[in-house]
């Protein structure tokens, strides 16, 4: 789908480390503020356990996972709406992205300096998202200037939509709200898309704990929410403890997880919540060659889905059979699923559902 999720925090919060974790690269870290300077990208799976339900019963030669990119992006400096630590490059690379994680730290290390000089997470946080505020009113401050005369004229209908939509997002971000939080038309949000503001962008905060927080991370994760706003996304996860994880056999990692005393990685559950944060939904094909999930936008129908695959199956597009992935594991086959009447043809208006698993029918 080329679509990309952002990691980006203060300097020494443990991005590098996280982005190791995902993608199971080893790109450099080190315990000094600002010396990465350039961003890291790197594909990672979604662990989908659907598809593990799926294999058990086809039994295919191969299996293929969906997967997403995330981007590290070096350390934001406070100030760096006005040109301090990498400025602008920071930010360009930011406006790259389709959602961001937002990773803040929460863990003590004398050998690891904060840059601010002691661990605030909240106080960090109001630190990044102002920097992004700051940035995206420039950019508000500069088209404002550019069309007030013709907006307040009437010179033309795009004009007034678009200096209204950018009045209510000013406001907003003067308010010390989000961009994201500004109720906008479908045309305002049409005719303001390409200034990719960067308080607009879905975000998940990831609060970088330590391995001795980890048993009392839902409580850390309350008090957050309580200071930013119960709506916010927000997740903890220990990135030193998921990078050695990253590095462990299936049997080895059971194990660690076992003597941690939980069942599941917190670094899935990062994936599968960006995975949901960037809008995406997964379908399936199976067979005997092979087993595969793939991604998709949310609302997309069927002959964008089959364009997923390959262009000429969107091109060609006639039809494309569905199984209801729970029909599917209740009846235990393709054949019972047809016999019990759960089998069904779709066509050009039919919008993929999470779930799918599909054969596309085409004729070029």
């Amino acid at each position: 789908m080329g679509l990309t999720a952002g990691i980006l925090g203060l300097p020494n919060v443990g991005k590098t480390t996280l982005f190791n974790a995902l993608t199971k690269l080893d790109a450099p870290t080190s315990a000094f503020p600002y010396t990465t300077q350039e961003s890291n990208i790197g594909a990672v799976e979604v662990p989908d356990e659907r598809l593990d339900r799926i294999v058990e019963i086809v039994k295919p030669r191969n299996v293929v996972r969906t997967s997403f990119q995330f981007t590290d992006v070096a350390g934001l400096a406070e100030g760096a709406s006005h040109g301090e630590g990498l400025g602008n490059q920071f930010l360009a690379h930011i406006r790259e992205v389709d959602a961001i994680c937002h990773v803040v730290r929460c863990f003590k290390d004398d050998n690891v300096a904060h840059v601010n000089g002691a661990i605030d997470p909240v106080g960090d946080i109001e630190v990044v998202n102002l920097e992004l505020a700051f940035a995206d009113l420039d950019v508000i401050a500069k088209r404002i200037e550019k069309i007030e005369k013709k907006a307040k004229m009437k010179a033309d209908h795009d004009s007034v939509a678009e200096y209204e939509a950018l009045t209510l997002i000013k406001q907003a971000l003067e308010d010390g709200k989000m961009a994201s939080s500004v109720k906008l038309t479908d045309e305002q949000a049409s005719l303001v898309r390409n200034f990719s503001f960067l308080t607009m962008k879905p975000m998940i905060y990831v609060l970088n704990i330590s391995e001795d927080d980890i048993a009392n991370a839902d409580k850390l994760i309350n008090e957050v929410k309580k200071a930013i706003g119960e709506d916010n996304k927000v997740v903890a996860i220990s990135a030193k403890i998921e990078e050695e994880l990253s590095k462990l056999s299936d049997e080895d990692k059971e194990m660690f997880l076992a003597d941690l005393g939980i069942s599941e990685t917190s670094l899935n559950l990062l994936v599968k919540e960006t995975y949901d944060l960037l809008g995406l939904q997964t379908f399936f094909t199976a067979g005997e060659k092979e087993c595969r999930s793939w991604t998709f936008k949310k609302g997309m129908k069927a002959p964008q889905c089959a364009g997923v695959i390959h262009s000429d199956f969107e091109r060609g597009f006639i039809k494309a059979e569905i199984v209801a992935y729970d029909d599917f594991i209740k009846y235990g086959s393709l054949q019972k699923v047809k016999e019990a009447g759960k089998f069904r043809l779709e066509g050009k208006e039919y919008v993929f559902q999470d779930g799918d698993m599909t054969i596309f029918r085409f004729n070029l």
